[in-house]
């Protein structure tokens, strides 16, 4: 799904560029966007959440190279866009939005069913800096970074039962850093803007069991989220 969505929006820049380009034409759709100074949008996209770990003691299994592995999953993601214009190639962006999430998670050393079905449901907000290559035509390539955070609402943070009662814990704030790529795609009735964002955690979100020997929390250092972002914005 993700290397689809991916082709689609080359494709789809592509197509544009080529048209604009080649054919000669210079219709110019919403010229007085860029020179706003707010405007306002919103966004509709995937996600795909993963887990990275670092191990106390690292002794992966044989198999598969790891002592915990994540079965990822699509997600959706859902939110408002903020944007205020620094000048003609800097944006401060503001993006409060909801991702819901699944992860399935497994602890592979024992013989025991381990398996967790993650079910997350995040307030995510970032606050990004937009850097715009200069307008051709009617597109207009950029890249995005910055930094954000999110209240996990499905977390378990403060649930006294743990794994060996069937409870995953996480932490419910987390803090992340993000980079991406996009293009705005300048349409007849609004500005199109498909995008592709790399999402990862700086602190450790994994909440320990009371046994100090679990298998999913006792050899685990530290555990964050990363993700993959494709979100289509208009405004």
């Amino acid at each position: 799904m993700k290397k689809l969505i991916a082709i689609i929006i080359i494709a789809l820049s592509y197509n544009t560029a080529q048209a604009q380009i080649f054919s000669g034409e210079r219709v110019l759709n919403q010229q007085n966007f860029d020179q706003q100074r707010w405007s306002w949008g919103y966004f509709l996209g995937l996600n795909s959440y993963d887990f990275n770990f670092d191990y106390e003691d690292y002794n992966p299994s044989p198999v598969t190279g790891q002592d915990l592995v994540v079965e990822k999953r699509m997600g959706f993601n859902v939110g408002l866009v903020g944007n205020l214009r620094l000048n003609n190639n800097i944006d401060l962006r503001l993006e409060p939005g909801v991702n819901f999430s699944t992860r399935g998670f497994q602890a592979l050393r024992a013989d025991a069913n381990t398996y967790r079905e993650i079910s997350s449901t995040y307030v995510h907000i970032p606050l990004l800096v937009k850097f715009n290559a200069n307008r051709l035509n009617n597109f207009r390539p950029f890249v995005v970074g910055g930094v954000s955070t999110s209240i996990n609402l499905s977390s378990n943070e403060n649930n006294p039962d743990d794994n060996s009662a069937g409870q995953f814990r996480m932490t419910t704030n987390s803090y992340y850093y993000e980079i991406g790529f996009g293009i705005d795609l300048y349409l007849y009735y609004f500005k199109l803007s498909p995008s592709i964002r790399g999402v990862f955690a700086i602190n450790d979100e994994l909440i320990r069991d009371s046994d100090p020997n679990s298998l999913y929390t006792g050899n685990v250092d530290k555990m964050s989220s990363r993700a993959i972002f494709v979100n289509f914005t208009f405004q």
